[in-house]
């Protein structure tokens, strides 16, 4: 939490009431990836006049400060959660069926990184999903 309030302050990002309630679901949700509409439902239980509006800006907002970590997933929908802040990576795996999403440990592009990097490219970050069936819908 140190870190999340030490990049806001750097930014000069004041954490109302309602931001506070989003980044709240955000922290109680770690691990989870979220949508915009469910960060809504969530936020609404803790700030029940907070509208979708509000949470999109903040979502962009504290991704863009690195705070949260933004993936596109199925239907070109953002699913957000909070950022690891060792690592630049992130590896997914969708279940097709149910929609579950797993994060997959390791770092399998790393070579391929070296590679380009190599061949004069600044890799900045990258990502990768997976798609099948998850052990349960199998």
């Amino acid at each position: 939490m140190d870190v999340i309030h030490s990049k806001l302050d750097r930014n000069n990002y004041r954490l109302t009431d309602q931001r506070k309630a989003i980044l709240d679901v955000m922290l109680e949700n770690q691990g989870s990836h979220l949508s915009a509409e469910e960060v809504l439902w969530e936020a609404k239980k803790k700030f029940p006049n907070i509208g979708i509006a509000t949470v999109y800006r903040t979502l962009e907002k504290l991704a863009n400060l690195d705070i949260l970590h933004k993936s596109m997933f199925e239907g070109n929908k953002f699913r957000y959660e909070l950022a690891e802040d060792d690592k630049h990576h992130h590896h997914h795996v969708v279940c097709l069926n149910c929609g579950q999403i797993s994060e997959v440990s390791g770092d399998l592009l790393h070579e391929l990184e070296s590679k380009l990097e190599q061949q004069g490219y600044k890799i900045i970050d990258h990502e990768l999903k997976f798609y099948g069936y998850c052990p349960a819908c199998k």
